[in-house]
């Protein structure tokens, strides 16, 4: 048993699911966040401004920034509606139409009878997008506001500009609880950048599609055919019986996480197939792996459902 992003078809494709222009916070045109990323050898972005009053509901049009070996997909952070501490939505949508319907949402603040943000997510789902509870620890989330957007695709475990910008940038206290209530959610890392501050190629998605397009990248992240990174390269992520094998980039750690308390860390030196016992992982039925290299940058696989 394998995850898809190991036996579907195509190639992986480097890139980044979070970005800012000046269309809203952002400090760069969006031209030239498109050529920054290209530059920087990413094959594919989505520029997803804040989708709010304030900034006329941008959905940046990135379509002229494509070229040969590069591409963009339309995207939009979506908000409505209040979390439990009383703050305005974040949802990240990738794959939304240029005619996306704007909601009630005028600026940073909730407002009374603004849809409700699980409202907001289905409704983008319907749309086509690919959609992600952004930055839960940015957020101050609860796992009780995370259970009412059940349209979501995924969750954004890794936020760099989050950990650049306040030292918050995990996600994955939410994304485990609720794979354990059962949720099949996939695991994004993005940069959320600015350009304000350092919060620029940190973290990415690694997305196997067979061929670098808006609508063959936005199936295969809908299927959850990548994994995600700071650096190190995933190469197969191999169930088989009471272990799980990962082949790698050079690392020195690799550790299979299931539900609860359920871990296991291999350590060593420059390990690129790495046998991990899964004993201790208390009969999960959900495993996902996490690898470290010497420098301390990490991968994550997306969650494998046994």
């Amino acid at each position: 048993m394998r995850p898809s992003a190991f036996t579907s078809p195509g190639r992986f494709w480097r890139g980044n699911l979070h970005t800012h222009s000046t269309l809203s916070d952002g400090v760069l045109s969006p031209e030239e966040v498109c050529r920054r990323y290209r530059a920087e050898g990413y094959d594919f972005l989505a520029l997803t401004d804040h989708f709010l009053g304030c900034y006329n509901f941008p959905i940046a049009d990135t379509r002229p920034f494509r070229g040969e070996g590069f591409t963009t997909i339309l995207g939009a952070e979506l908000h409505s509606g209040a979390m439990e501490n009383g703050e305005l939505w974040h949802l990240l949508a990738v794959g939304l139409p240029d005619d996306f319907a704007p909601s009630n949402s005028p600026d940073f603040r909730p407002v009374p009878d603004q849809e409700t943000a699980s409202e907001l997510a289905q409704r983008a789902v319907d749309a086509g997008a690919f959609v992600a509870i952004a930055h839960p620890q940015w957020s101050g989330l609860t796992l009780s506001d995370a259970r009412r957007i059940t349209a979501a695709h995924a969750v954004e475990i890794y936020n760099h500009g989050c950990a650049m910008g306040c030292d918050r940038p995990d996600g994955f206290s939410i994304a485990d609880l609720l794979l354990t209530e059962g949720r099949h959610l996939s695991l994004i890392a993005t940069d959320d950048a600015h350009f304000s501050e350092p919060d620029h190629f940190g973290g990415w998605v690694m997305l196997k599609a067979t061929e670098n397009t808006p609508a063959a990248l936005l199936a295969a992240l809908k299927r959850g055919d990548f994994y995600s990174t700071q650096g190190p390269l995933l190469h197969d992520v191999i169930l088989r019986g009471d272990k799980i094998i990962v082949e790698s980039s050079a690392v020195t750690s690799a550790i299979a996480i299931g539900q609860g308390t359920g871990a296991k860390g291999v350590h060593g030196h420059s390990m690129t197939k790495t046998e991990i016992p899964l004993a201790r992982l208390n009969n999960s039925p959900w495993v996902r792996v996490s690898v470290i290299d010497a420098a301390g940058k990490r991968a994550w696989s997306n969650p494998l459902w046994r």
